[in-house]
């Protein structure tokens, strides 16, 4: 996907910094991503690691289960603080 803004992602520092503390290589990491039916390459992988690749939700959850953490949790600690416990509530319109 074509990138729309920088950063394009929150979450592309935590994931360099999983597949880091697990000891995979881009290579190695793209290839379990492939294996795992998620179509990407190195130099993909490397776009989404330097937040310039716009990362899908389905694309998350498939990182973040080979990555063995959860979705919330390759989200930068801000952002977890800022939304742990909260409910979000949709925006109403008033009617008349």
């Amino acid at each position: 996907m074509p990138r729309v803004k920088y950063p394009a992602n929150e979450v592309g520092l935590q994931i360099r910094k999983e597949r880091e503390r697990l000891g995979y290589t881009q290579e190695e990491f793209a290839t379990r991503c492939q294996l795992a039916r998620l179509d990407i390459s190195r130099s993909t992988l490397a776009q989404i690691e330097l937040r310039m690749r716009f990362v899908t939700a389905e694309e998350l959850g498939i990182l973040a289960a080979l990555l063995g953490v959860t979705m919330e949790s390759l989200f930068p600690a801000a952002w977890q603080k800022r939304f742990r416990g909260k409910k979000l509530k949709p925006k109403t319109t008033k009617s008349r």
